[in-house]
This record gives C-alpha cells, structure tokens and sequence, in this order.
C-alpha cells in the first residue's frame, strides 16, 4: 500500500493540501478530543500537509488554536480545554473556494485561507453524532471520517443495536430507556431491567470513553446509575453483563471499490488501580491500568470471524473513513458484538491506532491514509 501519492482530488497550484484539525467540542468528551489532537498533531507529516488547528470550546465557539502538542495532552495536570476568544473561526464559501475566516467585534474580518480537508477529531454529541458532519455537508468540505448517517447511528447505542440486529449480527440483551419511560414509569423501566439479569452496565445511549457508564449488581443499586447517566444523556441504554473477552478490531475503508480493510484483532487487559471495567482512567489517565494484546490470543479462526464481523459491522451502518468495532468472545467460542466507534480514540496509545501499528500500519501513515481517502470522496449524496 503506498501511502505517499498525492491525488487527482488535491489542489493544484499550491504546494501541499491545508488540512484543518477540529477538536475540542461541547460534550462531556472534549477533554478526550484534546488530547487525541495532541496524538494526531504531533504526528501529521506537516512537509506535506498545512496543518491548521481549531479548537471548538465548550460554548461551541470555534477558535485558532495553538499547535504546541503539550498544551493538549494530559501529561501531570488538569483536563485540558479549549479557551473562548474573542477572535472566531468559520468556514465559509468564497469564490468557489472553501475558506477560513476569522472574525472580532469591531474588526475587518480576515481570510486565512482555503481549506481543503476537516479532520474532525471530535467525540460525543455535537461532532461525533453527525451534527458537525452535517456542517461540512452543507458548506461542501471534504472531511475524514464516517457521514451524517453513520455517525449518528455509531453514536445511539440503541440504534446501533437496531441496525446490528437486521444486518444478522449477534447483539447481546438490553433494554432501552428514554426520558419519557423513567418520567412516567420507573417501576416498569427496573422489572424490564430485573428480567435481564445482574450484573448489568447502565450507559448512557450517546456518550463515549465509557463516561456515566456503571456496572450494578443489584437492582438496590440501579437508580443511582441510571441518574449518572442521565447526566450525561437522557436516554439510556441497559445491558446484560456478558461474560466474555473483550475483543477490538479496527477497521480502515478501502480505496475506492475495495472492501474495508480490517486489522489484527487485539484484546484489552484492565489491571491495576481496583477499575471493574475499561474506564476513562484506564483509557487516558493511567499508563499501566490497561494493557493491549495484539493479534489477540484467540484461535486463527476466530481471528478470522472478528476480522469478517468487523468489516460486516462497519458495511451495516455504512461507515466511511474509520471505525473500531468491539466484541464480546464468549468461553464458548462466540462472538457478540458490543458496538462501532465512528471516531475511535486516536492517541498513540489509543487501542485504534495500536491495532493498525501491531498490522504493519503506523501511526503517522494511517493518519495519511485517512486525509488521502477524505480528499478522494465527494461529499453529498453517495
């Protein structure tokens, strides 16, 4: 696979391609989204591309950004955050071209020039869900990553399962529960939940990086987790424990009409620091709390199977760009699907990026990869 060549979908007349970096955001995840910009900025061959960062804060205002990695990272200090300014970002359509302006109260607002790819590295609600790919629909931008549709499906849980299920995909017991239900009959929402077994894991049904998510054991212990989560989300979604590995695949669309591309399967060790399950301090915080496997030590068959599901997964929601798909792989040799991450986390040490490593795919060149297939595909209807 050659990762150098530039394509007929690259500007001509100007030296490189200007790719935007988009993270930050508004949603519980944006302290996550930071620090996959740190990973993806400090790797991006900048010889070849213009690399431009814009943060999103909280306020969702959009922001020229610094690119100094560790103002990003989490490395011995708080969450890092994008900051308000009084200066803002917007992407708009100019002679034909798609540029970035830059606007103050009070002052001419100046061009910064053309953009020609957004890598939106944003997870959660309001970038991860479809909303921000909408955006760059509408303004026509060329952007890394899955569509409207596919975001948004990636990003319900519940819908996801949906979809799952009506492409023969094995998804295990759940129950979801809107706003409404627990308004109007909590009692009903914990005998559906009752029926499914303990220990279950209450999740919210459009957060990520395992945010409000809690394991209970008893159903003394199910109000407290389902008011977590509705911090985050008021609508749920309840799972029956499984018992099983936990099993990851990533997987990388194929250039034009070739299959998608799936890598090594690898598996997840939590150890370390009392975590009952892979949490978000075990995904950013903690170097040695969780430990990857890669290929998995599964049988070459199941390796296989994880590597067709995957693909097949990725195919039923019609994802573009890149996805992570994790399984369950039961001790009687099967494999539940657990759910598709449209915008896996993307640091070095994030188990996407590891997986395409251990399958011969660095880092800095999968990031290559994901522009060349961006700037290849039309936007709009495809």
């Amino acid at each position: 696979m050659s990762h150098n060549d530039l394509t007929s979908a690259e500007p001509a007349g100007r030296p490189k391609p200007r790719v935007a970096v988009l993270f930050g955001g508004r949603s519980s995840e944006h302290a996550v989204s930071c620090v996959t910009a740190a990973g993806v900025l400090g790797a991006i061959n900048k010889d070849k591309y213009d690399v431009i960062p814009i943060g999103i804060a909280k306020s969702g205002q959009w922001v020229l950004a610094g690119g100094d990695t560790a103002q990003w990272s989490l490395a011995g200090k708080a969450l890092p955050e994008v900051a308000p300014s009084e200066q803002t970002v917007t992407l708009a359509e100019i002679g034909g071209e798609h540029q970035l302006i830059v606007a103050a109260p009070n002052e001419v607002p100046q061009e910064l020039g053309t953009v020609d790819v957004v890598f939106p590295l944003l997870h959660g609600p309001f970038g991860e869900d479809g909303t921000i790919q909408g955006l760059l629909e509408l303004s026509d931008t060329r952007y890394v990553g899955a569509g409207v549709l596919a975001s948004a499906v990636g990003m319900d849980k519940h819908f996801m399962k949906v979809v799952f299920e009506s492409a023969g995909l094995h998804v295990g017991p759940y129950v979801a529960v809107t706003d409404r239900q627990w308004q109007k009959d909590p009692e009903a929402v914990r005998k559906q939940v009752d029926r499914l077994g303990f220990p279950v894991f209450v999740k919210p049904a459009r957060a990520g990086s395992s945010m409000g998510i809690s394991k209970v054991d008893s159903l003394e212990g199910l109000d407290a987790a389902i008011e977590e989560a509705r911090r985050h989300d008021l609508k749920l979604v309840i799972e029956a424990g499984i018992v099983g590995r936990e099993i990851e695949c990533a997987v990388l669309e194929g250039r034009g009409t070739d299959a998608p591309r799936t890598s090594l399967p690898g598996e997840i060790s939590v150890a370390g620091g009392g975590h009952e399950f892979y949490d978000f301090n075990a995904k950013y915080v903690e170097d040695d709390a969780a430990s990857l496997s890669c290929p998995a030590a599964i049988p070459d068959e199941a390796i296989a199977r994880v590597r067709e599901l995957a693909a097949a997964a990725f195919d039923a929601v019609g994802a573009e760009g890149l996805s992570r798909v994790d399984f369950f792989y039961t001790p009687d040799g099967d494999l539940i699907i657990n759910e598709i991450n449209t915008m896996p986390g993307f640091t070095p040490k994030s188990m996407y990026p590891q997986m395409w490593a251990k399958s011969g795919l660095g880092y800095a060149d999968l990031i290559d990869e994901l522009i060349h297939l961006a700037l290849n595909r039309k936007t709009g209807l495809r």
